[in-house]
């Protein structure tokens, strides 16, 4: 019987190409700053599943929203931009 792990080669093989590229880790880094807000906002909205909301708990999910709000209107304004002055040019 042959193991997973000998097959494992046949079925993904490792090369080179699977670095992301300049351009992916660009766009990443542009997006970081959603995620974040995202993350931020998870964590807020998992630490109240065991407990009732407070005011404090309100106040953080509200504000966690409130980032991840402007953190995509960033993103978007900035992609807008990117777009329009490269369309002039």
């Amino acid at each position: 019987m042959k193991s997973i792990a000998a097959l494992q080669s046949i079925v993904t093989p490792w090369s080179d190409g699977l670095e992301p590229s300049d351009a992916e880790l660009d766009a990443i880094e542009v997006e970081m700053p959603v995620v974040l807000a995202e993350v931020e906002l998870l964590d807020a909205l998992i630490s109240m599943l065991d407990r009732p909301a407070s005011e404090f708990d309100a106040r953080r999910i509200r504000r966690a929203r409130n980032r991840v709000l402007a953190a995509r209107r960033d993103l978007t304004n900035r992609t807008a931009d990117t777009m329009t002055s490269g369309d002039a040019a």
